[in-house]
């Protein structure tokens, strides 16, 4: 038994000696990936395979998206790993400034979902983020966590498991920027900074766009880097020619395509194995799920069709069969949910208010003996507070290893001036609206934010608010709007009367609590009504609308877990609230004041993965001797409060209608999901209304339905809905692009 041991620690030896020699005499190889925004996914493919193959990696160079790729398997992503990683990536949130707001305030997820567009600006000091349509912070951010233990500046040849070099343009000269050190994360994004998509990276004096403006197959760095075999992967499809220049977009694509040829036939010349990737009918945006999994396994097909070739390579590289290179572990993506010990905090350009702020909100501490740990989704919640709530432009946190756990550096840019907002949307009704948000944060020791909206339109809205936001949740705040409405009413389908007032609103509501889920809020309010004209049949004509004003006092408490604002999948809203209106802070015409008690509920029952359904019960009572006219119930449409705060949506119902003092409603919604985003929804809606709610059920029963399809883009819902009740009965149709403001 002895000797059977001391024979196996023997050969055990003898393999690892031979192992060593082999590595010793073998030649070194490099795997050269190029750029091609999306369309590099099929790298992973090719890696795949090399893998399954045995060629041992000695070396990577990368532009681009090749960078990328290249740049996460030399610090220990293996291709199994960056498949998945690759996969689960919400790439329409990766690729835009969109801030992550799944944690923050329903205030601020509600902006997410009203505006297409929103930049922060800094007035009085230039822009160095500036330059591109999309700044890159949510790129930059998820590089910053995907090399947690590679962000310090590093030696990419020495300190990474792969050496590695990636390629960049610097404008300023037009010259060729080459990253064998520095910082990872930051290499990797110069690399892929498209003009005009992508705002440059600056450092020093230099101004970095993308690498394949000057070398988009970098075959050259590899044998400089002491290469012996390369293996080089393209993606760039055929060249095009004229008849395929037919709009802006392929003629910008055919600039970029042309410049990248920078260089190639001789790095071409010097490749011992080179692979063209078919990614015909995609191109480089093309982030859809659907569309990385077809590359990814274009990728491999190809490999595949060069399998005798790089069987070939063993022998010229000089190992067998038998050798088996060190594929790298599948552990780095752990980086992305394990939680790490913290050590210490450390704060950069922020101010001792805004430390506070965070240490308080985040409970960051890691002394006193108290234990601190920090996540993936730590990391995202600190950036995005930095940025949302403390007004930064830019936010940053990095993982520095020490010890037996990381040090946290929380960096911050400069702070906001503004941030802007604009959104825009058109339907069959009011045709184009535009919306236009303006953020003002104050400089004072306890935040303020001002809050500006503009909506054109049919219907003229400027509203201000002033929000103060102490280290607690409560945001106390004051606001005062002007609305310009033009109205039409309907009566059972027939266009009634149009109606057009003004309506001044001032607020205060020292009571806000606006949390990620939930918001409680109470206060006063008070309302003037300016009636200008109202046209229509005699009969209504003969009803006066007098100026009046009104004040209340108002309770309102909304809470919402949906994972979307308009087609969700899981989670729950509901929203309440009473109001007690009085023309003078008791009464209301010498009468006891109105009661206004409202609420609506609804969840999503997900069956599948395509299926929900959504059942919302929801209504409006109004009691007391005297109902004012301006805040009587009214329905129709998809959303609440979308002409007028007190109108409820009703299925079937396309236009507004008055409908009386007690009304309550239950609906029904079933939604399919076809292919990636699009939705055919059915909705079906009953309800009774009555002037007394003792004969709520007395009264006929409203029924409606509707059938809609929509497809949701990064501007917002894009589709059309037919819809019938027995109120109209008549047909109608909505036409709705954009969101819902």
């Amino acid at each position: 038994m002895e000797k059977s041991i001391i024979f196996a620690i023997a050969l055990m030896l003898c393999s690892m000696v031979s192992a060593q020699e082999e590595n010793q005499t073998r030649k070194k190889v490099a795997v050269v990936l190029s750029g091609g925004g999306a369309k590099g996914m099929a790298h992973i493919g090719v890696l795949k395979v090399l893998e399954k193959a045995g060629i041992p990696v000695d070396i990577v160079t990368g532009t681009s998206m090749g960078s990328i790729i290249g740049g996460l398997y030399a610090i220990g992503y293996n291709a199994n790993a960056l498949d998945s990683l690759v996969r689960v990536q919400d790439w329409s949130y990766v690729i835009t400034d969109r801030e992550d707001l799944r944690n923050q305030s329903l205030s601020d997820r509600r902006k997410q979902y009203t505006y297409v567009y929103s930049t922060g600006m800094t007035i009085g000091k230039r822009d160095l983020n500036a330059g591109g349509f999309i700044k890159g912070k949510n790129l930059a951010e998820l590089f910053q966590q995907l090399c947690t233990g590679y962000t310090d500046s590093l030696d990419f040849s020495k300190d990474l498991p792969i050496p590695f070099a990636c390629v960049a343009t610097d404008i300023i000269d037009n010259s060729e920027m080459d990253f064998h050190s520095g910082r990872l994360p930051q290499a990797m994004r110069a690399s892929m900074a498209i003009p005009v998509a992508f705002s440059p990276v600056r450092i020093g004096d230099k101004v970095l766009v993308d690498g394949g403006m000057k070398n988009n197959y970098p075959a050259d760095l590899a044998r400089q880097m002491g290469a012996d075999i390369i293996i080089g992967v393209t993606v760039q499809g055929a060249p095009k020619v004229a008849e395929d220049m037919s709009g802006t977009m392929s003629i910008l694509s055919q600039i970029i395509d042309v410049n990248c040829k920078n260089k190639l036939d001789e790095n071409l010349a010097i490749t011992d194995l080179h692979m063209q990737v078919d990614t015909k009918g995609y191109g480089s945006a093309s982030f859809s799920h659907a569309a990385i999994d077809t590359l990814i396994r274009r990728g491999e097909e190809e490999a595949m069709r060069n399998w005798d070739n790089i069987i070939a390579l063993k022998q010229r590289i000089g190992i067998d069969d038998s050798f088996r290179p060190n594929i790298l572990h599948p552990l780095r993506p752990q980086v992305m949910t394990e939680k790490q010990r913290v050590i210490s905090y450390s704060f950069e350009n922020m101010t001792p208010q805004a430390e506070r702020f965070l240490k308080q909100k985040f409970n960051l501490t890691a002394t006193n003996g108290k234990e601190s740990y920090i996540d993936a989704s730590l990391m995202q919640q600190l950036t995005t507070s930095m940025r949302v709530d403390l007004f930064y432009q830019t936010a940053e946190c990095r993982l520095i290893p020490e010890g037996d756990g990381v040090r946290v550096i929380l960096s911050a840019g400069n702070r906001k001036s503004v941030q802007l907002h604009a959104g825009v949307r058109y339907d069959n009704e009011e045709y184009a609206s535009l919306q236009l948000g303006l953020d003002i944060p104050l400089k004072t020791a306890v935040p303020l934010n001002t809050d500006i909206v503009l909506r054109l339109g049919k219907r003229l809205m400027v509203r201000g608010d002033l929000t103060v936001h102490p280290r607690s949740f409560t945001r106390p705040t004051l606001s005062y709007c002007f609305h310009r409405n033009d109205v039409d009413i309907y009566s059972k389908g027939d266009l009634d009367y149009n109606i057009r007032y003004n309506q001044f609103q001032a607020e205060f509501m020292p009571i806000n609590f606006d949390l990620r889920h939930f918001n409680l809020q109470l206060g006063v309010r008070w309302d003037y009504m300016h009636y200008r004209d109202k046209l229509g049949s005699e009969r209504v004509m003969q009803v006066k609308l007098n100026n009046e004003h009104f004040y209340s006092y108002r309770a309102r408490a909304e809470y919402n877990s949906e994972d979307d604002w308009n087609f969700p999948t899981r989670g729950s809203r509901f929203k309440a609230e009473y109001a007690y209106l009085t023309d003078n802070f008791t009464q209301l015409s010498d009468k006891p004041g109105m009661s206004d008690v409202s609420a609506n509920w609804r969840f999503t029952h997900t069956i599948g993965n395509r299926f929900a359904l959504q059942p919302m019960i929801y209504g409006r009572l109004l009691f007391g001797s005297v109902i004012a006219p301006g805040f009587a119930n009214t329905v129709g449409g998809d959303w609440f409060g979308h002409y007028v705060e007190q109108q409820m949506p009703f299925a079937g119902i396309g236009n507004m209608e008055y409908v009386a003092n007690q009304f309550v409603a239950v609906q029904l919604q079933a939604r399919e999901r076809i292919a990636s985003n699009n939705y055919v929804q059915l909705r079906l809606a009953v309800a009774q209304q009555s002037d007394h709610i003792s004969s709520l059920f007395d009264t006929s029963t409203m029924l409606g339905g509707q059938i809609a399809y929509y497809y949701n883009t990064l501007f917002g819902p894009v589709g059309a809905t037919l819809g019938y009740s027995n109120r109209t009965k008549t047909p109608y149709f909505f036409l709705n692009l954009g969101y819902e403001f």
